[in-house]
């Protein structure tokens, strides 16, 4: 039962994970991929390490996959915000846009 459990959250993540690439073929401008691509990317790591914490039961293998995900939770959206603000200030255009706001 614990190995269903697991490979259900697996392929629940592996969704996400197709779906985010999807969204990088969808859509044009390339925030709107980070922001696909970030989201859907977040959740399929969650259910994909999930299912491989509940595959492994209570053990030493699972409070690593805990801290993997905690590190990826925290590192992913930062990594993403921190490239599309790249973005935003290298593309002229829209920096030229922008520069009445003080959004950059």
């Amino acid at each position: 039962m614990q190995e269903i459990i697991g490979t259900i959250l697996m392929v629940i993540g592996l969704i996400f994970v197709t779906i985010a690439i999807f969204g990088v073929y969808r859509f044009k401008y390339v925030l709107n991929r980070m922001h696909a691509v970030a989201i859907c990317d977040t959740l399929g790591m969650f259910f994909v390490l999930l299912g491989v914490m509940v595959c492994f039961g209570l053990s030493f293998a699972s409070l690593k996959c805990g801290l993997i995900l905690v590190f990826f939770w925290l590192a992913g959206p930062v990594s993403t915000h921190l490239i599309a603000r790249l973005e935003v200030t290298t593309n002229e255009p829209m920096a030229k846009k922008l520069k009445g706001e003080d959004q950059i």
